[in-house]
């Protein structure tokens, strides 16, 4: 390895509320060598995703928090430097969790092989990736629809939601997306393929989605929580279901939202209308991982399956990509590229 030094964005401190740019800190050490069984990986791309400020805060969740000083968490894309694992040598691409950092050395284990074959590299953080998975899992698992049937995705111009409404659209389905802007409604609508995408930003959205969907929802692919999901819950069928992937506009709430308990309200759909709600992460369904796999490569070379990429150039501008996200600035896949292709 010609470089020495290991560039590294740590956790510098926890945010109250939504975070900031002080809540990260670059640093400099050495890059690490292997380790018995493990593999040194060059981070050629870092994917970001919302569920990244959960992790920043000292909350009990389905994944422990990042430690104060620790390297922030995040999946990879890079190319082997140094190996001691049998399955890996110098020059492979390999996908795996090297966070945000130059050099991370990972157990070979964990890791799986990337075959630039399959398409641009980064994919593998995308629709080949975790986003895909989700996707892919979330909506044929959780929400089960039938042709015909209406699905409804929140943040329908996102790494995630913009995969659902694909795929929704492959099994017979309607999709109706909501976005954020008549760009991003356009992009979701002309170029993904969406039979129609709502502005959430509009006064008038409650309306317009009621109007989208004329015989209700039987599908809601919930991404964001708050006014988005006020204006999907009278709108659900009898036995809708509801696979809950996250809720981006909750993640800075350091207190409950002011105005009246809605609890009830919920309580009471989920009962009469007899309603399936299901929260879920993408490593619940690592044994689908090879079917999904099959399937969305063959998508995406059929080009059933699109995709868009919002991309910051090098890992200093980590932070601001994450916290622009957590705004909703970001226009697709959030990713950083980190260091050049071989």
């Amino acid at each position: 390895m010609s470089n020495s030094i290991n560039r590294r964005i740590i956790l510098a401190s926890r945010p109250n509320g939504a975070p900031v740019a002080e809540n990260f800190r670059l640093v400099t050490e050495p890059v690490p060598g292997p380790g018995e069984g493990q593999v040194v990986l060059r981070t050629i791309w870092l994917s970001l995703a919302p569920y990244m400020f959960w992790r920043m805060r000292d909350e009990k969740s389905y994944a422990a928090p990042v430690a104060v000083g620790d390297v922030m968490v995040g999946a990879t894309v890079g190319e082997v430097v140094a190996s001691r694992h049998a399955d890996f040598a110098p020059g492979d691409l390999a996908l795996g969790g090297g966070g945000w950092q130059e050099f991370a050395a990972l157990d070979g284990a964990s890791l799986r092989k990337v075959d630039p074959a399959w398409g641009p590299t980064s994919l593998s953080l995308n629709v080949l990736g975790g986003n895909g998975l989700t996707a892919y899992a979330g909506l044929l698992d959780i929400g089960k629809p039938k042709p015909g049937e209406t699905v409804v995705v929140a943040a329908a111009s996102g790494g995630v939601g913009s995969l659902v409404g694909q795929i929704a659209r492959i099994k017979g389905a309607r999709a109706i997306g909501i976005a954020g802007g008549a760009e991003k409604c356009a992009f979701v609508r002309d170029e993904l393929g969406f039979d129609a995408c709502l502005d959430h930003r509009s006064p008038s959205f409650a309306a317009d989605l009621a109007a989208a969907c004329p015989n209700g929802i039987d599908v809601y692919f919930e991404n964001v929580g708050g006014a988005v999901w006020e204006a999907v819950l009278p709108l659900l069928n009898d036995f809708a279901r509801i696979p809950v992937c996250g809720l981006i506009a909750q993640y800075a709430a350091t207190e409950a939202p002011p105005g009246p308990n809605r609890v009830p309200e919920v309580m009471r759909a989920i009962l009469t209308k007899r309603l399936t709600l299901r929260g879920f992460i993408s490593s619940d369904y690592a044994a689908m991982y090879d079917a999904f796999f099959a399937n969305a490569l063959a998508w995406v070379r059929d080009g059933k399956l699109r995709y868009r990429e919002d991309i910051t150039e090098g890992l200093e501008n980590a932070p601001q990509a994450l916290l622009s996200m957590l705004s909703g600035k970001n226009f697709g896949k959030v990713l950083v590229r980190v260091g050049p292709e071989s």
